[in-house]
């Protein structure tokens, strides 16, 4: 936003006009870099290991499958400078305006779980650094800076994203050169063969990471003018997003691979204050643990933010509104935040074992979605929507898209057999040797029973259909 504009984000989930689009591209890296180079992705990195694969293979692992879900999440990203749009509102296109909500809860449940966890392990570095044993203090500060800059919005978190990249990339560098220093990697690589159960499952950690940023990463690229080009949203969020995910998870390897040979003290038991003992204690252990909390406080605040916007677009599609004020707007972000401070307060000690099954289980959910509205965006209606027909039920996409909400039922329903979770294993996984190979066919199945039925009931304009919105009055000067 430019100078002069209101401090706190007035925009909510209306589309963004064109006199109010600004930036760059490339603020689309620093954004996604600063979010994915950050404490919980080296945990989530580290559970390859811990769950049974060799440190190589879970790196290469990982790599595989940030690759295939940075792609999707990256077609998402590369919706946002044309629609202008949130990304859940512009699902209302394929689901239905109410159709939408069934979704819109799932992801509203990502939100908080995410942000709990990223408040636990945040907590546990804000202790650290203030050399209090206290869990509660932690964690209140942190939930409280969230809220601030959540409500603040758009431009503090772009902001955030950017300091967060700079300290990601400083600590991240010299973690990486003291791990390399101190221990022998032949000590912790190629100590097991192959085995594809645990390799699927490092694909499976790598993408699912990726693939939840999709319900919310082009509510941060709609800012763009709508001329900047589809290409250079998607390279740049990739880079950003891949590329902080891949080095986290990488330490995250590592790190679980030294715990598992005895070296540099327990991980399973003390995720921030092992990277701290890595660095070399001290004043070093220190900035790390202001690395840990800046990461994840931008990713905290997208997902604040985030759930806002899947909130407001829920009670909208019931009260048939298309704004909301500043009031409610502070309200929704507050409740998300003390929700997930309270669970963070009362998480169980089995946090690892919990954020695999939780990681994993989006994974299920949400992979059957991105395959609809990707499919939709970029085959069917091509990016042409009627815009003032999402915000209403008696419009052109109605209160519920049968296609797509039979889709995304078979789409999660034919999962089942294929997971291998903790509390439930299905009987494909125990033949394939307890690989988890439930979202790739989630996606096959999803494309293949959506993408007919959509091109059959295609109802997209020939041209995409804009609110009539007001441009600004140009200033007028004095003689």
């Amino acid at each position: 936003m430019a100078s002069g504009r209101p401090t706190v984000e007035t925009r909510s989930i209306e589309m963004v006009p064109p006199h109010e689009r600004h930036g760059s591209p490339k603020g689309q890296f620093t954004l996604w870099f600063g979010a994915n180079a950050q404490i919980t992705a080296i945990v989530d990195g580290a559970l390859a290991v811990v769950f049974g694969a060799d440190a190589f293979w879970a790196i290469v692992g990982l790599f595989v499958g940030n690759i295939l879900g940075g792609i999707v999440m990256a077609l998402h990203s590369a919706q946002g400078p044309r629609l202008g749009l949130p990304q859940m509102i512009s699902s209302r296109a394929q689901f239905g305006v109410y159709g939408a909500i069934i979704p819109l809860v799932l992801v509203i449940l990502m939100y908080i779980g995410f942000a709990s966890t990223g408040t636990v392990l945040s907590g546990q570095a804000i202790n650290l650094m203030l050399g209090t044993e206290v869990p509660a203090v932690g964690i209140i500060i942190f939930g409280a800076t969230t809220a601030l800059l959540a409500i603040l919005g758009y431009k503090y978190i772009h902001a955030l994203g950017r300091v967060a990249t700079v300290l990601g990339l400083a600590g991240f560098l010299y973690l990486t050169v003291a791990v390399l220093a101190r221990f022998d990697m032949a000590q912790i690589m190629f100590l097991k063969g192959f085995e594809w159960p645990t390799f699927l499952t490092a694909i499976a950690l790598g993408a699912g990471w990726q693939m939840t940023f999709g319900p919310y990463v082009a509510d941060y690229s709609r800012y763009l003018p709508q001329n900047t080009s589809e290409r250079k949203t998607f390279w740049y969020t990739f880079a950003g997003s891949v590329g902080g995910a891949q080095w986290a998870m990488t330490l995250g390897a590592v790190a679980g691979g030294l715990s598992a040979a005895g070296l540099g003290g327990d991980f399973l038991k003390n995720q921030v204050g092992y990277m701290g003992d890595l660095a070399g204690g001290g004043l070093i252990a220190i900035f790390i643990y202001l690395v840990i909390v800046t990461g994840k406080l931008t990713v905290n605040c997208l997902n604040a933010y985030g759930s806002f916007m899947c909130a407001v677009t829920i009670s909208t599609a019931i009260n048939r509104r298309n704004t909301v004020s500043k009031t409610a707007r502070i309200t929704f972000i507050l409740v998300i935040i003390t929700i997930s401070v309270l669970i963070a307060l009362f998480a169980s000690k089995d946090f690892l074992n919990l954020f695999k099954n939780f990681v994993l289980m989006l994974l299920m959910v949400f992979t059957p979605w991105s395959v609809i509205n990707l499919i939709d965006y970029y085959k069917i209606s091509r990016d042409r929507l009627d815009v003032p027909a999402l915000y209403t039920p008696d419009g052109q996409y109605g209160r519920w898209n049968t296609a797509a909400l039979l889709s995304y039922a078979i789409g999660i329903l034919c999962q089942i057999p294929f997971l291998a979770q903790t509390l439930y294993t299905g009987p494909v996984t125990h033949w394939l040797g307890g690989a988890d190979i439930s979202w790739i066919v989630g996606i096959i199945v999803t494309a293949a029973v959506y993408y007919p039925w959509a091109k059959a009931t295609n109802n997209a304009p020939k041209e995409t259909i804009y609110p009539q919105t007001p441009e600004p009055v140009p200033a007028v000067s004095e003689p």
